[in-house]
């Protein structure tokens, strides 16, 4: 694929697992952790430039739990910190946080960089961050509740629920679910990208959404295909309010963020952000220059990519979306049942992804992008946060970040979506 290629026109299942809004794939808005929580900060006004080796810091309370397994650094801290260090550099990233917990092998967490390019404020493990397509893990874990109460169908035809989908009686929740509709990804429009980069602070509605994509023919029969897409949750967003009456942000706070207790994560409707945050950076402007996008109205991603959330709390869901506590145990079996895709060892399932052994999802929207994961054979969470979407030779940095971390923690388990 030509690097000249505009991202929120690419095609094809690298993009789509990267989880970037834009991409014809997708993605993807309280308080912080403890101030007490030591880390390793290293701040870098010009991120191209080389990020300076840091100081070493008292362990973080996760690690104090393993002080046996921290004084032998089972977890090789100096080979993570130059690995980091290393993608940040090539890929030119302003700031990032990375935090690994293996069981039985303590903990790393870092940050690095600066949370704002202007002032040089340093990036801090406790910072709020835009997560994209992560969001989609929440908005599918609520239908799947709903499945659970007996209250929708996975293959309940789409028209049940919504009116004026094209071939809406034939393709089911499931479908839409596991991104094998055939509906065109609304934000590969060109009259969505112009309208979104025009005003990016401009207010979206769902019907809105789905009017750039269902303008365009269907592109394949509902299941026959993998195909990354946007518009498919806003469908699923839309299923859950038709059958709880209530918006979706509200029963996604009731219905999962308060049971899976993460009092650091929301779903804004509007362009609202905590405090503390980073700034996040772009190049997916009208300009294409980069330009800062902090503030920029996420409505227009809503149940596909609105979401916010901090370090810690990305922590808890990675285990908790991974091992289905939320749901019952044949739902979650359903969710897990991963098709293929066209990346080996790839596959993905009812908004959730398994890459080589590696559960969860990534997000990306302008400005930031994130990877939550959970790796069950060896108990092993990663998250990754930073705050930029600029990619480096056609890929996504946060895949850069999982991958540097994973061939020195998991070789047999290297978390990798190769560019095409």
């Amino acid at each position: 694929m030509s690097s000249a290629t505009p991202r929120w026109r690419r095609t094809g299942i690298v993009a789509a697992l990267v989880g970037a809004l834009f991409v014809p794939a997708s993605t993807g808005l309280v308080h912080g952790a403890p101030a007490a929580r030591a880390v390793h900060t290293v701040a870098a006004p010009d991120p191209a430039r080389a990020v300076s080796p840091g100081v070493t810091t008292p362990p973080s309370p996760s690690d104090t739990a393993f002080p046996e397994l921290d004084a032998r650094r089972r977890l090789p801290h100096d080979l993570l910190d130059a690995a980091v260090q290393q993608v940040m550099r090539e890929a030119s990233v302003p700031g990032v946080t990375v935090g690994l917990w293996v069981e039985g092998k303590g903990s790393y967490v870092r940050t690095f960089g600066v949370a704002d390019k202007a002032t040089g404020a340093p990036m801090e493990p406790d910072l709020f961050m835009r997560i994209g397509s992560e969001t989609k893990t929440f908005t599918v874990t609520a239908l799947l509740e709903l499945v659970d109460l007996g209250k929708v169908g996975l293959d309940d035809p789409i028209g049940k629920y919504v009116d004026g989908v094209p071939d809406g009686d034939r393709i089911t929740l499931r479908d839409l679910a596991g991104m094998r509709s055939g509906l065109f990804n609304y934000s590969e429009d060109d009259g969505f990208f112009k309208a979104l980069t025009s005003d990016p602070y401009r207010p979206f509605t769902p019907r809105e959404l789905l009017g750039y994509s269902f303008k365009h023919p269907v592109q394949f029969p509902p299941g026959a295909e993998f195909d990354y897409s946007n518009t498919n949750l806003i469908l699923l967003g839309l299923v859950v309010e038709e059958v709880t009456g209530l918006p979706l942000d509200r029963y996604v706070q009731k219905n999962v963020l308060d049971p899976a207790h993460l009092d650091d994560t929301l779903f804004p409707t509007d362009a609202r952000f905590p405090s503390p945050h980073a700034h996040g950076y772009t190049d997916q402007t009208a300009s294409g220059q980069i330009e800062d996008a902090t503030d920029w109205n996420p409505s227009w991603g809503w149940a596909a990519g609105a979401m916010i959330s901090t370090l810690e709390d990305l922590r808890s869901w990675a285990k908790t979306l991974a091992t289905g506590t939320l749901l019952t145990p044949a739902t979650q079996a359903e969710r897990l049942k991963t098709g293929p895709t066209t990346i080996p060892g790839a596959g993905y399932g009812l908004g959730i992804f398994n890459v080589q052994g590696w559960i969860g999802h990534n997000g990306s929207l302008p400005g930031y992008e994130s990877l939550t994961l959970y790796l069950p054979e060896e108990r092993a969470t990663l998250v990754v946060l930073l705050n930029t979407d600029v990619t480096h030779d056609q890929t996504e940095p946060s895949t850069l970040f999982g991958q540097a971390v994973t061939r020195i923690v998991t070789p047999d388990h290297v978390f990798d979506l190769p560019s095409s």
